[in-house]
C-alpha cells in the first residue's frame, strides 16, 4: 500500500507532541516487556533496563518512518 504524498489518514498526529509521545511509549512498552520477562527470568531490574535501551532503538525507528514524509 502506498501512500500519496499530502494525504494522511484522520486523526494522525504529526506534530512534535505525537512524535514524543510515540517515542515515549515505545520505551515504555518495551521496557515493560523487558519487565515482565525479567520477572520469569529472575532479573527484572536488568532486563527492564535492557528493554528501555532496546525501546529507544525502535522508537526512533518507528517515529522515523511515521514522520519521515513531513
Amino acid at each position: 500500500m502506498t501512500r500519496r504524498s499530502g494525504t494522511r489518514p484522520p486523526g494522525q498526529r504529526t506534530g512534535p507532541a505525537g512524535a514524543g509521545a510515540l517515542l515515549i511509549g515505545t520505551i515504555l512498552a518495551c521496557a515493560g516487556v523487558g519487565l515482565g520477562v525479567g520477572l520469569v527470568v529472575g532479573a527484572p531490574a536488568l532486563l527492564a533496563l535492557a528493554g528501555g535501551f532496546v525501546g529507544v532503538g525502535v522508537g526512533f525507528w518507528i517515529v522515523y518512518d511515521r514522520f519521515r514524509d513531513l
